[in-house]
C-alpha cells in the first residue's frame, strides 16, 4: 500500500481542506463540508439540524459558545415561534437576525416543526457554571420572588419553578449568561423582538447587575437541581 503524495498546488489545496475541517470541528461543527441546500423543502428536518444548525448549536443543541443559545430541551412551541419570527423578519435583534434570517428564509412549515421536535427532544448537558456564587444566590431571589419594590414579577411564574419553560414561555435553565443578559437588554431597550410586550414590562426596571444575577442563577440551575427536562422528570 503506497502513501499518496501531494506536490505543488495539490499539496496546498490538501492542506487548506485539512485546516478548514480542523477549524470547523474545533468550533463544534460536526459536518463542516455537508451542509444542505436550505432552499430545498425536501431536506428532512433531522438532516438540517445535524448538518446546518449544528454549526452553531451543535448536534445535541448544547451550544458551547455564549453567542449561540442552547436549544436542547427547549419548548417546542417556542422554537416554532422563533423560527417563524426569523423567517418573517419580525425578530430583528442584530445577533439573532444576522445568523437566522438567511438560514430560516426558505424553511417550510414542516421543516420548522420538525426542527422544533428534534431540539425539544434533546437532553440539556451539564456545563461549567459561568457566574460567581454570590451572583447565583442573588439571582435565585429574583427568579423565585421577583423584585416587588420595582414591580418585577418572579421569573418562575411564567418560566416554571425550575426554569424548564412552559409552552410559549422558553426554557431558561442552563442558558448561557451572556445570551440571557443580551436578550434582557433587547427587551428592555428595543422593540426588535415582536413578542416583547410582556418582557419589556418585566425588564423595564431591571438594572444590568440584576440581569446578570438572574442569568447566573438560571445558567447554573441544571447543575444545582438536575430534576426536570422540558417539564418532565428525567
Amino acid at each position: 500500500m503506497h502513501a499518496i503524495t501531494f506536490r505543488g498546488p495539490d499539496m496546498k489545496a490538501a492542506l487548506l481542506v485539512a485546516l478548514a475541517a480542523g477549524v470547523a470541528l474545533a468550533g463544534g461543527c460536526a459536518y463542516p463540508t455537508r451542509s444542505r441546500n436550505l432552499a430545498d423543502p425536501n431536506v428532512p428536518p433531522v438532516t438540517l439540524a445535524q448538518q446546518v444548525c449544528s454549526n452553531c448549536h451543535r448536534i445535541t443543541g448544547n451550544s458551547v459558545s455564549p453567542a449561540f443559545p442552547n436549544l436542547a430541551g427547549q419548548m417546542r412551541a417556542y422554537i416554532v415561534s422563533q423560527l417563524d419570527n426569523f423567517r418573517s423578519h419580525d425578530r430583528q435583534d442584530p445577533a439573532g437576525s444576522e445568523f437566522m434570517w438567511g438560514i430560516s428564509r426558505s424553511l417550510s412549515d414542516e421543516q420548522i416543526r420538525g426542527l422544533a421536535d428534534y431540539f425539544a427532544s434533546q437532553h440539556p448537558a451539564h456545563q461549567p457554571i459561568e457566574g460567581k456564587s454570590e451572583r447565583v444566590e442573588a439571582g435565585r431571589t429574583i427568579f423565585e420572588r421577583g423584585l416587588p419594590a420595582e414591580n418585577v414579577p418572579p421569573c418562575a411564574s411564567c418560566h416554571g419553578s425550575e426554569g424548564q419553560g412552559q409552552e410559549a414561555f422558553p426554557r431558561l435553565a442552563g442558558q448561557h449568561v451572556d445570551y440571557l443578559v443580551k436578550q434582557l437588554l433587547v427587551f428592555q431597550r428595543t422593540t426588535q423582538r415582536v413578542e416583547s410586550g410582556a418582557m419589556r414590562a418585566v425588564a423595564h426596571d431591571l438594572a444590568k447587575t440584576e440581569m446578570e444575577d438572574v442569568a447566573a442563577y438560571l445558567q447554573a440551575l441544571p447543575n444545582r437541581q438536575d430534576r426536570l427536562v422540558s417539564g418532565r422528570p428525567r
